[in-house]
């Protein structure tokens, strides 16, 4: 019953569908727990680009099955066109399912999620627009449509009329014109005839494979202080992307896990508003920037870029559970004379070593700074981690003994090649 969960361990966008292909090769099914389009995953192997924002990135493993999970939200039209341009850059791909339990998204979610960021005014969160926060309301509220409803031609037209004429009003206080029922019923139906062989009940799937002792990798997407409970509230998601969301967007139970990865960056990152202790408002965290090429998958924005949080990165691996932790990026810190690591928060003139769960307070901590050696030479050059400087291998040890959980897997560049697994026995459990 060998079962891992890969979870992004900061803010997101720590390289976790690279790890995802790479690992997925040696699994049976991969299965995408949370979500929608707003999070982006890229790929690149031999020479080739893959950029994936609902297909689990699992699908590149022809022997492998990528499941488009229960706790989803899935745009359809996203998702097709994603699914074409993959095939395009390759004629052979794993097999796609799609959970009937998962959420659709519609154009009127994307209306209302940029309707409400822009009547935020100042207080905006700093969404994707994708309609993936509207999306969850309205599972929440119990009038969302699932895919299973979606892909019925005998149910769908009738659950979209009862909805469309509350969407409806809703726009209209915003001075927005009503949407055309008729020609978003004709357009979604397209879709959904396109989709219909691949919505199935999943979570009988998923579990008959880990009950029948099946290597099963549950992809998490964006990152642990973007969760709903967890994170920088309001300033998050609308899901649950931590290692206990793995067990709510698909079927199994908590006992089912056997290993839990978190991906980290050598840095930190984050996309949109929040608070943010060690970002560099300065030429240092442009070079990262820069060096790093931090522009979002989904939306191109330029990532707010900083110094490593080790308080942070210690509370997630606590949080998760994690059994090990994968550091990406080491190569970009290459060059710097000193680096430096957050070890603890100054609020108040008192020192913490948490992250306060009052966002208000967190926004108002000042890091306290470890300061050490930094290292130089092309890292992406390495394939083992005696081939690292001694500086780089020094602040590697100084996060394992920080935060309690080792380094299992290196990433040194984007290229599945570039990539040193240094502790096998954690992976699968």
């Amino acid at each position: 019953m060998p079962t891992l969960v890969i979870i992004g361990a900061q803010w997101g966008d720590e390289a976790k569908g690279k790890l995802v292909d790479v690992l997925g090769a040696e699994a049976d099914l991969v299965v995408r727990y949370s979500g929608g389009n707003n999070a982006g995953h890229t790929v690149i192997t031999g020479g080739q680009e893959f950029k994936f924002h609902l297909i689990p990135a699992g699908i590149l493993h022809p022997d492998t099955t990528a499941i488009v999970g229960s706790g989803m939200v899935v745009c359809p039209k996203g998702l097709l066109e994603e699914l074409d341009r993959t095939r395009s850059q390759k004629s052979e791909l794993g097999t796609l399912l799609i959970s009937s339990a998962a959420h659709v998204v519609f154009p009127y979610h994307r209306m209302l999620d940029s309707l409400e960021e822009e009547a935020r005014g100042a207080n905006r969160i700093g969404t994707t627009s994708r309609g993936i926060g509207p999306a969850y309301q309205d599972k929440v509220a119990r009038i969302g449509i699932r895919m299973g409803e979606f892909v019925d031609p005998e149910v769908f037209p009738t659950r979209l009329a009862d909805i469309i004429q509350v969407k409806n009003r809703m726009l209209a206080m915003f001075g927005k014109e009503p949407l055309d029922f008729q020609a978003l019923l004709t357009e979604y139906q397209a879709y959904a005839e396109r989709l219909r062989p691949f919505v199935v009940d999943t979570d009988p799937v998923v579990q008959d494979a880990v009950y029948g002792g099946k290597r099963v990798l549950f992809e998490g997407a964006q990152g642990t202080f973007l969760d709903l409970d967890s994170g920088t509230y309001p300033y998050v998601t609308s899901s649950h992307p931590t290692a206990g969301g793995a067990t709510i967007g698909t079927g199994i139970g908590p006992r089912m896990i056997d290993s839990v990865l978190g991906v980290c960056k050598a840095y930190t990152t984050r996309v949109g508003s929040g608070p943010f202790p060690t970002e560099l408002l300065d030429d240092v965290g442009e070079w990262i920037r820069q060096h790093g090429k931090e522009y979002g998958t989904t939306t191109g924005r330029g990532r707010r870029c900083g110094w490593l949080d080790l308080v942070m990165l210690r509370q997630s691996c606590r949080l998760n559970s994690l059994s090990g932790l994968v550091v990406t990026r080491l190569d970009i810190l290459s060059g710097f004379e000193t680096v430096k690591v957050c070890t603890g928060y100054q609020l108040d003139g008192k020192t913490i070593d948490y992250v306060p769960a009052n966002t208000f307070e967190f926004e108002r901590v000042e890091p306290v700074y470890t300061e050490m050696p930094g290292w130089s030479g092309d890292l992406r050059v390495c394939r083992k981690p005696e081939d690292l400087p001694s500086e780089a291998r020094s602040y590697l040890k100084f996060m394992e003994e920080f935060t309690q959980t080792p380094a299992t897997i290196l990433s040194v560049g984007p290229d599945r090649a570039e990539t040193m697994v240094v502790r096998p026995d954690l992976i699968w459990g």
